[in-house]
This record gives C-alpha cells, sequence and structure tokens, in this order.
C-alpha cells in the first residue's frame, strides 16, 4: 500500500480479535482506519466491505441479516455508522455463534452513541480508538516513552523521533500534524486546502447524517474557535459569546463535533474521583495538523513566531500522548491538573495502579527552577503516588532538576 505506515494499536487489535466475536475501530474520518482494517483482513484471509460503496450500503439496509451471514473466518465492515440496523443483525449472528474474530468494523463516528448499539452489543464488543499518525509510527519505531516513564528509570526513551533541523522542523511536524493524506502532501499550501476541504467534509455531510440538523454553517466557526482556544479552560459561556450561540445549540454542536472526534477535551485529574466530574476540562482538537491550519499557522516559517506557538505545540504533545496510550496493552489515563490555589500541570498520567506522572509543556529552549514549580506541587501532594515529573521543552537537553523531576527536549 502507498506510504502505508504499521500502526502501533495493531496489535492490540490482534489481542482483541483472538477473544472478543466484534471489535470495533473507532476514529476520525482519514485517520487510517480503512487502510488499517484492510491490512488486517488480509492478513487473516477475511472478507471486507465497505459502506462507503452505495451497492453495498444498500444491500446492508435492504436485508441485515442477510448482509451479515457469513461462514468461517473474519468480516469487515467499513464505515458501519452507516447502517445503524447491521448491529441487531450482528448480535444476532453473535449470539448463534460465539466465535471470537467474527467481525471487525469501523466507524468514523461515535456509533455507541445510537441505542441500537449500547443495546444489541454489549458484552460482545471491544472497542478501540484510532488516531492520526504518531510521529513514532511515521518514523518506524515503538511506543515506549510511557511505559519507561512508568519503570524506575531515567526518562531515556523520547515523545517523538529528535527533529534533525531544530525548531523549524518541530514547527513542520506540528503543522503537518498526523492525517496520513496531509502528510503526503509537501507544500504548506496543499496541506491547507486538503483540510479545508477535511472541515467541510465532516461538518457539511458527517455531522448532517449523524444529527438530520439543516443548517451546519456555524461548525466550521465553531471549530476555528475552539483550535483559538487550545489549551484552555473550556468556557461555554465565552464559547456562546463569541460564537452568538445559545447554550442549548452550543452543547449540542460540541457534542457532534466530539462525536465525529475532531474535538477531545481533556478532563481534569482530581485525587478525588468524584471531583474531576465537576471541574472544568480543558479545550483540544484531534490533530495539531488541524488546529494549525484552522488558526492560519500551517506554515512552520510562521508558527514559532505566534503567540499560539505554545498552545499547539502542547495540542501536538497530547496528541502524541494520547497514541503512545492508546497502543499500551492497559491503557492509563491522560488528564489536566489545576488546584484550588491555581496551580496548573499541563498533563496527569495516571495507571490502573493509580501511580502519576506528571508532565508540562514549554516552548522555551532553555529552563529553570521557576518551571518545575507546578511539578513540584503536585509531587508534594501526591507523594509516593507521584511517580516522576518531566517538562519537555523546544530544547534539545535530558537534565535531573531534582528527585524524580527531569528536563527533556520535546525530541530528545
Amino acid at each position: 500500500m502507498k506510504n502505508y505506515h504499521p500502526r502501533w494499536l495493531s496489535a492490540r487489535i490482534t489481542d482483541a480479535l483472538s477473544d472478543t466475536p466484534v471489535v470495533l475501530l473507532n476514529g476520525a474520518r482519514q485517520t487510517g482506519k480503512s487502510t488499517l482494517a484492510q491490512a488486517i483482513c488480509d492478513t487473516r484471509g477475511g472478507r471486507y466491505l465497505t459502506l462507503d460503496d452505495p451497492t453495498v450500503l444498500a444491500a446492508a439496509r435492504a436485508d441485515p441479516l442477510a448482509f451479515v451471514a457469513t461462514g468461517a473466518g473474519l468480516t469487515v465492515i467499513d464505515e458501519v455508522q452507516k447502517a445503524p440496523g447491521l448491529f441487531p443483525a450482528i448480535k444476532h449472528a453473535v449470539d448463534r455463534d460465539r466465535q471470537p474474530g467474527r467481525f471487525l468494523l469501523t466507524g468514523s463516528a461515535d456509533v455507541l452513541l445510537l441505542p441500537s448499539v449500547s443495546e444489541s452489543l454489549a458484552g460482545r464488543i471491544e472497542v478501540l480508538g484510532l488516531q492520526p499518525l504518531a510521529q513514532g509510527e511515521i518514523a518506524g519505531i515503538a511506543p515506549n516513552l510511557i511505559e519507561h516513564l512508568f519503570a524506575n528509570a531515567p526518562p531515556e526513551a523520547a515523545l517523538c523521533p529528535p527533529p534533525a533541523g531544530g525548531e523549524s522542523t518541530l514547527a513542520r511536524r506540528i503543522g503537518a500534524g498526523g492525517f496520513p493524506e496531509a502528510l503526503n502532501r509537501s507544500r504548506t499550501d496543499r496541506r491547507l486546502a486538503w483540510f479545508g476541504a477535511y472541515v467541510s467534509t465532516v461538518t457539511q455531510r458527517d455531522v448532517r447524517d449523524l444529527s438530520h440538523i439543516a443548517d451546519t454553517s456555524a461548525l466550521p466557526r465553531l471549530l476555528a474557535l475552539l483550535a483559538a482556544r487550545s489549551g484552555g479552560l473550556t468556557n461555554m459561556a465565552e464559547f456562546g459569546r463569541s460564537c452568538g450561540l445559545p447554550q442549548a445549540t452550543l452543547q449540542r454542536y460540541l457534542a457532534l463535533l466530539q462525536a465525529t472526534f475532531l474535538y477531545q477535551p481533556l478532563p481534569a485529574w482530581h485525587a478525588n474521583l468524584g471531583k474531576r466530574l465537576i471541574k472544568a476540562p480543558k479545550t483540544y482538537l484531534l490533530d495539531s495538523g488541524l488546529a494549525c491550519a484552522l488558526c492560519g499557522l500551517a506554515d512552520p516559517a510562521v508558527l514559532p513566531a505566534s503567540p499560539l506557538y505554545g498552545a499547539m505545540l502542547e495540542g501536538f504533545v497530547l496528541g502524541e500522548l494520547r497514541r503512545i496510550a492508546a497502543a499500551m496493552p492497559v491503557p492509563p489515563g491522560i488528564f489536566h491538573y489545576r488546584s484550588a490555589g491555581g496551580v496548573e500541570v499541563d498533563f496527569v498520567i495516571e495507571d490502573s495502579a493509580g501511580r502519576c506522572i506528571a508532565i508540562e509543556v514549554k516552548a522555551t529552549k532553555s529552563l529553570g527552577d521557576k518551571h518545575f514549580s507546578g511539578l513540584k506541587d503536585l509531587q508534594a501532594a501526591l507523594g509516593q503516588r507521584f511517580h516522576c515529573g518531566v517538562v519537555l521543552y523546544g530544547g534539545e537537553q535530558r537534565v535531573r532538576f531534582g528527585d524524580r523531576l527531569w528536563a527533556v527536549g520535546v525530541g530528545g
């Protein structure tokens, strides 16, 4: 396949197919779900069906039971959200034969929001999310940063391969993002054209199909606002004023952008689980390239001088962390931290044992003790639960700054 990059999530999909009848690969449009599903299907000698084909879609809607009827082996159904009537038929087929690895589904909208899915496939399905390409996937290296940080070792692993050309190369990575088709375009103007068409497709077609709303003209403006507010606390009142939308409409639109995976807010971390739910999330989009395009910052010559550079770098780092975490056998949670006194830490990564890694992101090329104040505050509050703290910054060095505290260049 042209420019195919092996995906870190492949191992988790293989594991899921080994003991689960139905596996759903969810993710935004154009993240590479179809390519990955086809590769798995070819490896297993399965049957591949895409509902992007009008004839195949018509057959799926006309007789769902006949459509999913299959012999032994894997059946892949791509863009399954286009025919919700398939889910009861898949349930019927699975209940007759609970053999693992029968169906691999892909969806570009959160099909779990459909009542028919949650009712039909509870206990029969495992859901995995595919993000755009990580820098490590592009370079063909293993996703080892988070696992390495949770091991009792200095942070020798890198977030992404070291940039060969310094800040300009890092800016190109941030502005290009991880969508495979955008990465195939070497010219900035052509990538911008791709992102423009992508936003139009998702907001005008996919959102309308998902919600049946007639007027989607406000969605691109809202998406651009979210990009410009990257890394900030989600403020619904301010969003509504800026977009001229009533709160009820705004909440509905945000839910739709989240259902298509473009808007991915970061929840708050708190030692008290109940309080996490009432604290404001932070605003982020799926991909730094998308955010930069919406903010007019796709040109790597322009981005480093922009007041939004720090926020775009932070979103880029979050995207990489999410992609690394998703590939782990037991993915840790990723949150942001803000104390009652206003002390903030960009990212808190918590594993199933309750251990926490704290990560700050700084665009500066040099660091001092002041840049570790948030990490030290969280370290004092957590005690032994605090496993280590890292400031990822725009320089190249890897330096220890105290007990379990490190400065690490973004690419180093």
